[in-house]
């Protein structure tokens, strides 16, 4: 899909705010409320808008120690893989998991209120995943940039 400059400026101003109506988008954009419309829902077809979320404050839900985990498997069989990924997807700590190239396998983004509930579950949750070799943990100091918008 082609975007045009308007295009760019919806999702920038969705991406902002997804609950901004479509008659304070047509005053932002100097469309009609019916033009508006008619692109959001061209976005959702093509795929391009996926979902609407409420994203919420870490640290008001006492979810604010942030770990990054290394984890590398005993071997890089395939159902290895399929197996560590199925059993990651449910640990309701991991937020964000990714299959990477170098030294390790996977990097896991890892939500708890503190070092000791990240004890917990590293020897109640992690370790316990059938193939795993080793994991490396780093614990966030500061979040210098977090955002979850794409700029076209």
């Amino acid at each position: 899909m082609t975007f045009d400059a308007i295009d760019k400026k919806l999702l920038g101003y969705l991406q902002e705010d997804c609950k901004k109506t479509n008659k304070e988008l047509s005053g932002l954009l100097n469309l009609s409320v019916t033009a508006v419309y008619e692109r959001i829902k061209k976005l959702e077809r093509e795929g391009i808008i996926e979902n609407y979320v409420g994203l919420v404050n870490k640290s008001k839900v006492n979810r604010d120690f942030v770990v990054l985990c290394h984890i590398k498997l005993i071997q890089h069989r395939k159902e290895y893989l399929t197996t560590f990924e199925k059993a990651v997807l449910a640990i309701e700590e991991v937020v964000e998991c990714y299959h990477v190239s170098g030294d390790y396998d996977y990097i896991i983004k890892v939500l708890v209120a503190d070092i000791n509930e990240f004890r917990e579950f590293m020897v109640t949750k992690l370790t316990t995943l059938d193939h795993i070799g080793s994991t490396h943990s780093s614990f966030v100091i500061n979040e210098v940039k977090h955002t979850t918008a794409i700029t076209l």
